[in-house]
Parts: structure tokens; C-alpha cells; sequence
């Protein structure tokens, strides 16, 4: 699904991301991990194509990223769940789900919809396979973070993508929800044969649910191994070596 080779990128004088090589297949559930300013959000970015790499090449579903136009065509490969969600508040809920077909629908229908929404009973259905198909009239803002989550997954299941990009998907919640939350997006990517990468700051939850961990530190790749073979040892040296002074970028 992803082949970086050499891939780097910096900001100024700082090094975000050493040059990086590695692929990730379709399917795949990838958890990157780290210290904060390891470079997962700035991997995550690249892997979006929001922007270029300054060395090396990027390939999505087996194209170069910088042949992709922005739109339709990266929105059927790339869905992005960010770490604020991206909802509008002010909304219902349907017009937040629904904006998962603005590549398929274009300007003028998409416009059309805010006045009276299209294609409700998919969204419906959507919100249905999250567990709250009761709030498609709701307002967003009046959701608690977990349903907000929810709702921006639902937004994902009607844009299809062939990949789904988080960005730490359980902040927003309380160790509880995160866990369940969490396995209800790994349970639905795995039903859609939908590769997941997401940056993970809680080590038991990526451990348990993710079957490949990349781990980072001041943009460098530290390692890249299956969970089951990840060591107390080396997820302590981590952490801990960035404890000790050493910081970089997102």
C-alpha cells in the first residue's frame, strides 16, 4: 500500500525525518510509536501526500504520491482521521457523515446537501456499524468525544479508502473508551480489508491491537518489528532515552 525509499524530510534546520525506507503492505494494522516530537505526524503527512518529501520517493497503491491529484482520486486511497476529527460543530451529525462522499459528490451536490442531505440511509447505515445510528439528527457539538470519534469513523466507512491515517485515535476518551473504541476501528478495518496506520502514544493498547509496530525517536527509525516481538526492554529505552534530554519534531 506505502513504499517509502530514502524518504526524508526536514523543517529548516531540523531533521523531522531521517531518510526512511520501509513498506507497508494492504491490510496491514501499523501502530507508530515514540517519544512526542519523534516524527509519527510528520510520517503520517508524508504518507497522506498533504506534502513532498525532500529526498527520496513515496509510492501509494503502487504510484508515485507527487502523480496523485488532491481530490477524488487521493480520497479513494487515503482517509485521514486527524486528531481534533475534523467534524464541523455546528452541524448535524448526518452532514459530518456525509461529507465522506465530497470526492464522489463534487462542489455543486455537495452544496446541495447541506440544505437537505442526500443519501441519508448511508449515512445512517454507517453510524449504525459505530453503534449510534440515533444521532444522525444531533447535533455534532452536543457528542461527547467518544461519539465524535465515532462519527468521523462513520465518515471514513462512506469514503472508502483503500487507507485509513490516525493520528492518536483514542486521545480524546478515557482509558475505558479507548479500548473499545480502538477495537472497534480495528474490527472494521479488518471487515474492509483496510490497511490502518496510526501514531500511538498508549504502549498497551498499540501492543494489543496493531500487529507491527515502527517505532521513532528525533525522526529516526528505531525499529520495525511484529507487536508479539516488541520487548519490555526495548519499549523502556524508548521512552526513556528521550527522557533524558533529546528532542526533535512532530
Amino acid at each position: 500500500m506505502f513504499a517509502l525509499e530514502g524518504v526524508a524530510k526536514r523543517y529548516g534546520p531540523l531533521e523531522a525525518l531521517a531518510p526512511l525506507t520501509l513498506t507497508i503492505a494492504p491490510g496491514e494494522r501499523v501502530a507508530l510509536m515514540g517519544p512526542s516530537g519523534g516524527g509519527k505526524t510528520t510520517l503520517l503527512n508524508l504518507l497522506a501526500a498533504a506534502f513532498p518529501p525532500d529526498a527520496g520517493r513515496l509510492s501509494i497503491a503502487g504510484r508515485p504520491a507527487e502523480g496523485l491529484r488532491p481530490g477524488r482520486e487521493l480520497a479513494r486511497l487515503v482517509g485521514i482521521m486527524p486528531q481534533g476529527f475534523d467534524l464541523v460543530p455546528s452541524l448535524a451529525v448526518v452532514h459530518n457523515v456525509l461529507a465522506g462522499r465530497l470526492g464522489e459528490w463534487g462542489f455543486a451536490r455537495s452544496l446541495a446537501s447541506l440544505v437537505v442531505p442526500r443519501e441519508r440511509e448511508l449515512a445512517r447505515t454507517a453510524l449504525a456499524r459505530v453503534g449510534i445510528p440515533e444521532k444522525l439528527y444531533e447535533r455534532t457539538e452536543r457528542l461527547s468525544g467518544g461519539e465524535q470519534q465515532r462519527v468521523a469513523l462513520a465518515r471514513l466507512l462512506l469514503q472508502r479508502p483503500r487507507a485509513i491515517l490516525a493520528d492518536e485515535p483514542v486521545s480524546a476518551v478515557d482509558p475505558a473508551r479507548a479500548e473499545a473504541l480502538l477495537a472497534l476501528l480495528v474490527g472494521i478495518v479488518a471487515e474492509e480489508g483496510t490497511t490502518l496506520v496510526a501514531s500511538m502514544h498508549g504502549v498497551p493498547l498499540a501492543l494489543r491491537h496493531f500487529s507491527r509496530v515502527v517505532a521513532l525517536r528525533r525522526g529516526r527509525l528505531v525499529f520495525d518489528r511484529p507487536s508479539a516481538a516488541v520487548t519490555p526492554e526495548e519499549i523502556e529505552a524508548l521512552y526513556a532515552l528521550e527522557d533524558a534530554g533529546t528532542r526533535g519534531v512532530a
